[in-house]
Order: C-alpha cells, then structure tokens, then sequence
C-alpha cells in the first residue's frame, strides 16, 4: 500500500484541529517544538511552557526533528487517546 494512501486523512477538514492538538500535547509533555503557524515559528498560547524557541540553546530548536522515538510517539498516542474518550463520550452522550 502506498504511504500517501496510509496517511490520508478521513476528514480532511480536521487537520488544523488535529494539528493544533499534537502542539498542545507536546507543551503539556514539556517538549520544545514550535507552531508552524506563527509568524516566527513559535506557538504563541503555549510559548511560555516551550521556552525561547531559536534562541542560543540549539537543544531547543524548533521543529520535531530533534525528539526522541518515544517522545514523538508518545504525542501521537495520547492523540489517540483523546480521540477514543471524545468519541466514547459522544456515543454516550446519543444514548
């Protein structure tokens, strides 16, 4: 199977939310990466929980790259998690 079809996004009007969710993850996890959307990279809500992002200290660069396997997949499943205890309490919600 092709990569491009692995990672399609069902509903691809979801991806901004989604987007803004792994950067909100990742403060509360304490890993510095910055906001693709902001004019210098840097996630504006969260900047103070992210720290100077492109200052002096090249630890904390902006960007995924530099985290771990177990960083970056640990963003991911609680992503995931989120998005199972939304749909859970949503179909609980219907009952």
């Amino acid at each position: 199977m092709a990569r491009s079809s692995r990672n399609r996004q069902v509903v691809p009007e979801c991806r901004e939310m989604l987007k803004q969710m792994k950067y909100e993850i990742a403060a509360e996890f304490g890993l510095h990466v910055g906001y693709g959307g902001g004019s210098n990279g840097a996630d504006t809500e969260f900047g103070s929980e992210l720290g100077a992002i492109g200052g002096g200290s090249s630890s904390r660069r902006a960007g995924w790259g530099h985290l771990t396997s177990r960083e970056n997949g640990s963003v991911g499943g609680e992503i995931t998690k989120r998005l199972v205890q939304n749909a859970e309490q949503s179909i609980l919600g219907r009952l």
